[in-house]
């Protein structure tokens, strides 16, 4: 799994003009499924998301998470986090999980990050939405799961 996480004061999905989740401050999560992910990626990345130091103490240090602040997270799917763009023009998605078996992983990703007691809002699986985000910092990363 790969996530782009995004340290936010607020943001939202929008779909057909409507807001179908929102937070106020937290991690807005972009979460591209691998095809050879399994149960063991999902709960590796639900803990590293909400256990993340990515916000301030009172020294401004980069101490506390998700946890810490009892913050937000909006988790989206989105496949295209998976693009390679090394060859040619076009991205290539092959590395992307297929729709049935990536909306599996995204839901249970969704349950494990709420087992940890962060309140969750999603976005609408394989949908074309607006995301809207304020991004605090910015504070923007990267995070792979291991091979393994």
């Amino acid at each position: 799994m790969r996530a782009i996480i995004q340290r936010v004061s607020e943001a939202r999905a929008i779909f057909e003009g409507k807001v179908i989740g929102e937070i106020k401050t937290g991690l807005c999560v972009l979460l591209g499924v691998k095809v050879r992910d399994t149960e063991k990626e999902s709960a590796w990345i639900a803990e590293k998301l909400v256990n993340l130091r990515v916000f301030e103490d009172e020294d401004e240090k980069l101490n506390r998470s998700l946890l810490d602040i009892k913050g937000e997270m909006l988790l989206v799917s989105q496949f295209t986090v998976y693009g390679d763009c090394r060859k040619g023009r076009r991205p290539s998605f092959t590395e992307a999980a297929p729709p049935g078996e990536a909306k599996r992983l995204y839901e249970l990703t969704v349950e494990k990050v709420k087992n940890y007691g962060v309140p969750v809002k999603t976005g609408m699986f394989q949908t074309h939405m607006v995301i809207e985000i304020a991004n605090d910092g910015p504070v923007t990363l990267i995070l792979e799961t291991p091979e393994g």
